[in-house]
């Protein structure tokens, strides 16, 4: 019996190995517990304080400030390590980084730089930065639209521009043509001797020679008789007279043929 007792304490490990080992977890837990540090951090904006969280490796945050006009948070920062992370827990009633009301991504600058991050959670409440942060920085800059749960402004709206009315066109009244001074003569109906009408005017009757004037067609002396045409019964007396004048000296002259011939005829005779 004592045989077997002996054969199974004698798997179980020795006291003082145990010893060693729980040692090593203590120093293991104690040296993850320097490694990996969580934290709770004020900042103040425009007189409002908000506490923030994070969680750092081989980094310590000695300060933290922030800009509203740029809607920046500095974290100023040492690097323990060859190399760090920071993790960041931004709560959107603090600050929070959207366009025309969706999400937009933050921008994070390391000593002025860009530097490589991630978003690694997102929710209604809350944001959730993994920042790599290299050996020797000491400040990190993380940009965003706004603090405060503050409304962002609203994008300016171009009006158009007032149309500029031109001023109408004035209309060139007519103009009145100027009286001309210069008016026809009035129309005469009677003009004088070696003249006659024309259009209204009396111009010289250039169809007769001087002196003379055109009269029932013919040219005659400017002063025998009036120029205007006589009557019709003046016509018919002056034609009667003429036609007994012309009978007369027709018989006339045939009389005195006659008279001529007999008197030659007799002078024939008396040669025979």
């Amino acid at each position: 019996m004592h045989k077997l007792q002996s054969a199974k304490y004698a798997n179980f490990p020795k006291i003082d190995t145990m010893l060693k080992i729980s040692l090593g977890l203590s120093l293991f837990a104690v040296l993850s517990f320097g490694l990996v540090y969580g934290d709770t951090i004020s900042v103040s904006v425009d007189g409002t304080q908000y506490a923030v969280d994070y969680t750092t490796n081989d980094v310590v945050v000695s300060s933290i400030e922030a800009d509203s006009e740029a809607s920046s948070l500095f974290l100023t920062v040492d690097v323990t390590g060859s190399s760090g992370s920071l993790e960041v827990v931004l709560d959107r009633t603090f600050f929070d980084s959207k366009f025309e009301g969706i999400d937009d991504d933050f921008f994070v600058l390391i000593d002025g730089d860009f530097a490589d991050f991630t978003e690694i959670e997102t929710n209604s409440e809350t944001r959730i930065l993994n920042i790599e942060v290299p050996s020797g920085t000491e400040e990190v800059e993380i940009i965003g639209s706004s603090f405060g749960n503050s409304p962002e402004p609203p994008t300016p709206v171009e009006e158009p521009p007032t149309p500029v009315e031109e001023p109408p066109t004035p209309v060139e009244e007519p103009t009145t043509p100027p009286k001309i001074d210069d008016e026809k003569p009035p129309t005469t109906t009677k003009c004088g001797p070696g003249t006659y009408l024309q259009d209204g005017v009396c111009v010289l009757d250039e169809r007769c020679g001087p002196g003379t004037v055109l009269k029932y067609g013919s040219c005659v002396l400017a002063n025998d008789g009036p120029t205007t045409q006589p009557s019709k019964t003046s016509s018919v007396k002056t034609f009667s007279v003429e036609l007994i004048f012309g009978v007369i000296i027709t018989f006339v002259v045939a009389g005195t043929i006659g008279l001529i011939a007999a008197i030659m005829m007799k002078a024939s005779k008396r040669k025979n």
